[in-house]
Order: C-alpha cells, then structure tokens, then sequence
C-alpha cells in the first residue's frame, strides 16, 4: 500500500516538474488574458465605448 502510494505522489511531482520545465521554456501558452476574459483584438483588450 505504502509503495502504490509512493509511486502515485512520485508520478504527480513528476508531472509538475515537467510543466514547470515547460513553461520556463516557453512551451505553454494562456488562451485568456485575464480572469474576467474581456475579449481582445490580436491581444489588443476592446474598449468599450458606453459613455
């Protein structure tokens, strides 16, 4: 039991380590651009014309 579950946290630390190796090699990219997902124009943010 102890080594099943050896293994499992071994396989997630490796896991991390390669997604970390991989955003530090610029591999990974964030389709949004922010939490609130305003739309952009070629990452140009939309501004709004309500006033």
């Amino acid at each position: 039991m102890k080594a099943s579950a050896a293994m499992a946290f071994l396989l997630l630390l490796l896991f991390l380590v390669l997604l970390a190796a991989a955003s530090s090699a610029g591999l990974t990219v964030d389709s949004h651009d922010s939490a609130d997902w305003k739309p952009t124009d070629d990452g140009r943010r939309w501004r709004s014309s309500t006033c």
